[in-house]
Parts: C-alpha cells; structure tokens; sequence
C-alpha cells in the first residue's frame, strides 16, 4: 500500500518547495535549473510560453530578464505518494497584482535528489471567481 504523506518525505519535499522559492525569487538561475530534471521529458508551462525538455527550460531561464515577478505565496499544499513521488500546487499573489495566480509541480525522487519533472504556472483571469486564502 501506498503511503500518503508520510512525514519524513513531506518534510524533504517541502524544503524543496521552499528553496525553490527563494531561488525563483532571486533569480539564482543556476538553483532554478538543478531544481529540473535534466531530461527532455521534462515540461514547463508558464503563464506565457509552453516549454518542452530542460534545454528549453535553461534557455528560458537564462533569457528573462529580471526573473520571475515578485509574488507572496497565499497557500501551499504538497501530497507525497509512497518515497519518491510528490506534487506540489502554491496560490501566489504578485506584488501589486489583484488576481491570484496558481502553480503546480510534479516532484521525483532522483538519485541528485528531488526534482520536478512537470510544472505549470497560471494566472486567474481579471473578473474570474477565486478563493484567496484566509
């Protein structure tokens, strides 16, 4: 049987998720990158570009300027299944920004560690019905 959540794992997936942040936050490019899975598998869709393989993923990385806006994290809910396979969705809210925005990542285990192998990041559209956490 399968283990939900167990608290060892969740906690190593949360850290992640955690540095993740701080890194996207930064714009340390180089963390951004080794949080991916080297890997073509491995797929980004962001608010504005659909990114497929890790070498379109870097490319993007290094390409934007800036980085990522800044954003408050309004919610996290992480779900790990058995040892070595979590997902991860944050509600954010961009600095000075209305509508919420929503993120999510598939996390395996790989022998360098957890790293995302599929991710997704959507805006809410201006006027559509949200719940912003308390």
């Amino acid at each position: 049987m399968t283990v939900i959540n167990a608290p060892d794992v969740l906690a190593e997936v949360a850290a992640a998720v955690d540095a993740y942040e701080l890194a996207l936050m930064t714009n340390d490019v180089e963390a951004l990158d080794g949080f991916f899975r080297d890997a073509p598998e491995t797929v980004r869709y962001g608010v504005a570009e659909n990114l497929y393989g890790f070498a379109e993923i870097a490319a993007f990385r290094i390409g934007r300027s800036g980085g990522s806006p800044l954003r408050d994290r309004l919610r996290t809910e992480i779900t790990t299944f058995g040892r070595d396979f979590a997902i991860a969705n944050v509600e954010f809210l961009r600095t000075g920004a209305k509508q919420s925005g929503r993120q999510s990542q598939t996390w395996l285990r790989t022998e360098g560690g957890w790293k995302i192998v599929s991710a997704h990041v959507s805006l809410l559209q201006a006027g559509a019905d949200q719940r912003l956490a308390p």
